[in-house]
């Protein structure tokens, strides 16, 4: 037999009812839903460095910075591509999109699989952060792309022009065939040719598994001044500077000069001495001398072993970026007013200053020139000697 109800329960039993059947008990304070940041990378396959680089980038600043921005936690959704394959990237995407509903689309380490989902960007309208491909079109196949990179024009351009500066007047070209690849040739033919300098070859080799072997005779026979390279991040770099020096192109005074993907700051020990002295151009250094850069050295490296390079610094920039729209935003996701608030966006970047054009939605920045040296350590840095400050793409 039940318990009896004494009057004063009773009472408040009745009153607290006539107040629910008027709506006026307060509702429970739900917790407000994450930001979801779908990122597609390859995690897997031959470009398997690019992902992780990002990807610990990406963690790194969370790291430092926490993972709530305006109350809302900040999650990351990751998805492998599995190498270059833009068909897996755009379903990826799609699924983040229409299964996750992600807030941000971030990543994108090659330009096949960062413009196969453009289009989806644009239809679910949902900012699209690039936080690595550097073919000049990306950014215009979206208005819904921001870029925090570089494009492959605006780190190749400065190349040519201090070539010409340095007395280099005979140029060979050798890139990997594919959109950076012959963005990279592009620009660094239109520069060096308009300041007077001569193109005496060039090549395109496929962008998986090349052969260096007849490529490195046939420039040997040329007897260039140099050979200008650009080869996407990973094995390809270390198997030519290994060409480059067993055929000896350097001992018959060919130097070489190439993009900063060449002897990026990850694999740079694995060349031996081959690139002692190889002079590039790029946006970041790991010897790079700023506080900015030492917070984000420290950070990665409670995240994982080894060098970062300009990649990680590219997820890392990503995430700062994304950071701050939610700031601005108060939490409150909109992918409109998301474009508004990264057109122009100033972020304080490990590589230096870094500036979203209004315009083209692409990084503004420093370009560096770096020579390849040996320091107190005993290992190999780019080291930055020269710059070129507030630098545009000038593909665009």
């Amino acid at each position: 037999m039940s318990k009896p109800v004494d009057s004063q329960r009773r009472a408040w039993i009745a009153a607290a009812a006539c107040m629910l059947a008027a709506g006026g008990l307060p509702s429970p304070v739900l917790a407000a839903e994450p930001i979801k940041v779908g990122v597609v990378l390859e995690m897997s396959g031959p470009f398997a460095d690019i992902g992780r680089q990002i990807l610990n980038g990406a963690r790194a600043y969370m790291k430092a910075h926490g993972d709530v921005v305006a109350g809302r936690k900040i999650e990351l959704i990751v998805k492998d591509t599995t190498g270059m394959a833009p068909e897996v990237a755009k379903r990826q995407a799609q699924e983040l999109l229409t299964i996750n509903e992600v807030d941000f689309l971030a990543g994108f380490g090659l330009t096949p699989n960062a413009l196969s989902v453009a289009p989806l960007a644009t239809e679910a309208k949902k900012p699209m952060i690039v936080m690595n491909a550097a073919t000049t079109i990306i950014s215009s196949r979206s208005p819904y792309i921001a870029r925090v990179s570089m494009t492959l024009p605006q780190v190749t351009a400065p190349l040519a022009t201090w070539a010409l500066a340095n007395g280099i007047k005979q140029v060979y070209t050798l890139v990997a065939d594919y959109g950076p690849g012959i963005d990279a040739e592009t620009q660094f033919k239109k520069t060096f040719t308009a300041g007077g300098g001569q193109i005496v070859g060039s090549v395109r080799t496929p962008a998986n598994s090349p052969d260096f072997g007849p490529a490195l005779r046939h420039i040997k026979d040329e007897k260039p001044q140099a050979v200008f390279i650009f080869l996407p991040q990973g094995g390809q770099p270390v198997a030519f500077m290994k060409g480059f020096a067993e055929r000896e192109l350097d001992k018959a005074g060919i130097k070489l000069i190439a993009t900063g993907d060449v002897t990026e700051d990850s694999l740079i020990e694995a060349m031996g001495n081959a690139p002692l002295g190889v002079v590039t151009t790029h946006h970041y250094s790991v010897a790079h001398d700023s506080a900015e850069n030492r917070e984000f050295l420290k950070a990665y490296a409670e995240i994982g072993p080894g060098r970062p390079n300009f990649m990680a610094v590219g997820g890392w920039d990503g995430m700062a970026a994304i950071y701050q729209v939610v700031a601005k935003l108060g939490g409150k996701m909109d992918g409109d007013r998301a474009m508004e608030v990264l057109k122009g966006m100033k972020i304080d970047s490990p590589r230096g200053p870094l500036t979203i054009d209004p315009a083209t939605r692409d990084p503004v920045q420093t370009v560096y020139v770096r020579r390849v040296e040996k320091l107190k350590d005993g290992k190999l840095y780019n080291v930055e000697f020269d710059q070129v400050p507030n630098f545009k793409d000038p593909g665009k």
